[in-house]
Parts: C-alpha cells; structure tokens; sequence
C-alpha cells in the first residue's frame, strides 16, 4: 500500500467510521461493534505508517491547491507520528471504557456521542500529519467544533455554560490571534509550510519575533496556556469519557503538540533562541506549571483537580518548546505521550468511582478503595507516573526536560520542574492512599458499592500497564523523538 493511501485511510477510517454508526443506532452492540472496528483498523494503519517513519520514510500527499504557496497536504514527520500514535492507541481503549461507562450511567445520545468522538479522531489525525499551518488550522478548527457537542452532551443547565466557554474561547482566540499569526508568517515568508529548520530567519526579527510568538501560543488555545486555560476546568461538565478525550487523547495534546510543532518548524529552535524572544514564553509557562497546580490543590472535586492538573502538565509540553533546545524538544514530545497515559488512567478511574458509587468529591473517598481496590490501585499507578516517580512513564519526559533546561543554562526552569513534581504529589497521592488505607465512615460498609463495569476495568488495566510499560521499555518512543529534525 503506498504511503498516500495510508496517510488518506488515517484521515477517512474515523469519518467512515462516523458515518456508519448512525445506522446502528438501534442495535448498540453493533453501533458499538463499527466504533471498536474504526479504531482498531486505524491503529493498523497508524502503525503500519510508524514504521515506515522509523525506516527514514517521509510520506506525503498533496490533495489540491488552495492559493499560491499553500496546498491542503499531508505529511507525516517523527512529530507528528508521535502524537497520531497517541491518539489512534487511546481511541480504542478509550470506546472500550465508554462501553461501560456510557452503559452503566445510562447516558443519553450515545450514538451522537461515538459519531462526534470519531470525527474528532478524523481531525486530530488530521493536525497531526499537516504539512502546513493552513491544513493544521482547518482541522484544529473542525477538532473544536467536534468536541463541542460531546462537552454539552448531558443538556442540562451547566453542561451548556460549560460548551459556551469552551466553544467561545477556542474559537475566539485561533480566529482573533492564530489565524492573524498564520497570515503573517505568510506574507512575511510567502509559505506556510513547516520547513525543517523552520522559515521565520532572515524574514523576521526584534519584537516582530516575540509578537508572533506570543499570538500562536496564545492562539492555539487548546494548549491551555494562562490566562486561555478556563475553557479546560469548565469543560468538565462533560462525561468522562470526554473528559479523557480532551486530557489524553486529542483535544490539548492537539494544542501542545501544535505549538511545538510551530517552534520547531516555523521560528526554529536556533532562530528562536538566537532571538531571545522565547524566555518571556518560558516565564510563563513556568508560572502556568506552578499556579494551576497551587489551584488544583484546592480542589475538593475530583474532575476539577485532574482539570488544573492537566493545565498545569501541559506547560511542561509549552516550556519544553520555549527552551528551544533539542533535548528540550525530547522532553516536551516524550511527556505528550508520557502524560497522556498516565492522565487518561487518572480520568478513567475518577469515572469507574463515578459510576460505581456515584462520588465525584474527594473528601467523600476515605476508605472507598477498600471496595473498590482495583480502581483506587490505578489510580495510584497513573498518579505515580504523572508525578514522574519510577517505574512510571512520566519520569522519562521530566529527565529530558530537566536535561534541556541545564543545555539551555536555566537553572529556574529545573527548580519549577522539581518544584511541580512537589505539588504534584501533594495534590495527587493523598487521593489513593486515603482511599486505600483510610477507614469508611462509621457505619458504611461500601453500601453495596463495587467495582465498575467490566469495559471501564478492562481499559484501566491497559492505559496502568502502559505507564510501568513505558518506563521498562522507552526505547522506541525515544527513538521517535529523536528522530525530530530539530535543524
């Protein structure tokens, strides 16, 4: 199979996949049954398309010109293939959580739900292989406009205001600073194209360079860069299978992974750190790391913590970036799928507690690991892992950023990282060992309470096994990284 029917069935399998799961609507089994095929044959593919990446390949695909300079294309670098890995892997494991979940709360608008989630698959495999800053922004777009029913999902009051700011704020800020962004590097370079090495030396420079920097980092909002981060704890209203959507699997990995795709390709690390105009950005996303995590601290819901967590986890992506060095770069990509895991495990879990004993408060969770081990025993691992402690994933991607922040001589950028993973376990670790170890409430013996339903157990065990699997073995998701065309 050639490389361009390969990348073209990435971008179709989940839109077809869509298209199908309507006519099953009355048959679950089935309609569910199209849901698993979809992913499972886009994980083929994705894999299929890995190594051919991995043996040195670049393949590509132009479908048609759009103006002078700037085509609707498709390319698949080290990258990019880093981040439709990410999201083609969870997407299976995901439909096999939102089996039981979706089922065991008796959702509503569950066959809306799978269609909307596939097309927001079709669009995040869609940013991942643009070959230029047209084609990203066209599916980053169709991403938000997906994901938006699945935030207002449940219909009620709050799940409404929740899609409002969500909607309002994406769009608001990639119409009014990232498009602006886009069209200027474009007549500043006469391409949109990411070019190795990136296109902005020789076309820009002085204040020009920060400008430009600080409307794409604002711009891609979904990276959740303070002050654009509200959107993220608001849009938990959602259920949690959304959630993980927007936390793991494409919705702020689409962000992050966008802005480092723009350091790398467009400004280029050499160029950018040549300009100094990336420090302001590392201060930043520095204070982004510390305060959402002071925030999250304070948190009593369970969803609204892992939330601020989350805007917190994606600045080290943002400061991995800004640091414009290559191990910074190693860092930053390796914790898109280091966090991924270990995030998704974390909202798998807060949803198996949700449908098993209907509690989303912390304060309510002593002692409810004692009825629900394997839940609260995930959850543990997946906290392990986002702290970065062995024999956890996230302790790779926290290495390397550490190590690019002493190539790039910023000693403050390691204390924020050592600072963080502090925080982190304050805000974090309390949570399962209160649960595990602490004692039920006088006169609660579980109340009937057990584990959640088979497929949510099943997907929790997979996403725990691959954060101690991806600690063992990192080999190849260095390799990937490494791969990067940093210059």
């Amino acid at each position: 199979m050639s490389d361009a029917t390969l990348i073209l069935l990435a971008l179709a399998l989940p839109a077809i996949g869509a298209a199908l799961i309507p006519v099953f609507h009355r048959a679950p089994n089935l309609r569910e049954a199209v849901t698993l095929a979809s992913a499972g044959t886009l994980l083929l593919v994705t894999v299929t398309l890995w190594r051919r990446v991995s043996a040195g390949s670049v393949p590509d695909v132009v479908l048609f010109n759009v103006v002078d300079g700037i085509d609707l294309a498709f390319k698949v670098e080290p990258l990019g293939m880093l981040f439709a890995l990410v999201a083609s892997s969870l997407w299976i494991v995901n439909s096999i959580y939102s089996i039981g979940y979706m089922r065991g709360n008796d959702e509503p608008r569950q066959t809306s739900f799978y269609v909307c989630f596939a097309i927001a698959i079709s669009s995040a495999m869609g940013i991942a292989f643009a070959k230029n800053l047209f084609t990203l922004f066209l599916f980053y777009e169709i991403l938000t406009l997906s994901t938006y029913p699945l935030v207002a999902h449940k219909g009620n009051n709050e799940a409404r205001q929740g899609a409002r700011v969500y909607i309002l704020l994406l769009m608001a800020t990639s119409m009014v600073l990232l498009l602006p962004a886009i069209i200027w590097t474009w007549l500043l370079t006469g391409t949109a194209d990411f070019t190795v090495g990136g296109i902005l030396a020789g076309k820009a420079e002085g204040p020009v360079v920060g400008i430009l920097l600080a409307l794409y980092a604002f711009g891609i909002g979904k990276a959740a860069l303070m002050p654009v981060h509200f959107w993220l704890p608001n849009a938990m209203v959602a259920p949690t299978p959304v959630s993980a959507l927007l936390h793991a699997v494409a919705v702020v990995k689409a962000g992050v992974f966008s802005v480092l795709k723009v350091v790398v390709y467009i400004f280029g690390i050499d160029f950018l750190a040549g300009s100094g105009m990336n420090q302001w950005l590392i201060y930043v996303a520095s204070a982004t790391v510390i305060l959402a995590s002071l925030i999250a601290m304070t948190m009593d819901n369970l969803k609204a913590r892992l939330a601020y967590s989350t805007v917190s986890q994606l600045s080290y992506i943002v400061v991995g970036a800004a640091l414009a060095s290559s191990l910074g770069v190693i860092g930053g990509a390796m914790h898109i799928a280091t966090h991924a895991v270990g995030k998704i495990t974390l909202f798998f879990c807060a949803g198996a507690i949700y449908v098993a004993a209907h509690k989303t408060e912390i304060s309510d969770m002593t002692g409810l690991g004692r009825v629900m081990p394997y839940t609260f025993t995930a959850f543990l691992i997946g906290a392990l892992s986002i702290i970065g402690l062995p024999p956890m994933a996230g302790l790779w991607s926290k290495w390397y950023l550490a190590l690019g922040s002493l190539e790039g001589e910023y000693l403050s950028v390691l204390t924020v990282l050592m600072v963080s993973s502090l925080l982190n376990i304050a805000y974090l670790l309390p949570i399962p060992l209160k649960a595990l170890f602490g004692q039920l409430p006088e006169g609660q013996q579980g109340d009937g309470i057990k584990e959640a339903p088979l497929p949510c157990l099943i997907a929790i065990g997979i996403t725990s096994l691959a954060c101690i699997l991806l600690f063992l073995f990192p080999d190849q998701l260095y390799q990937l990284t490494k791969m990067i065309p940093v210059r």
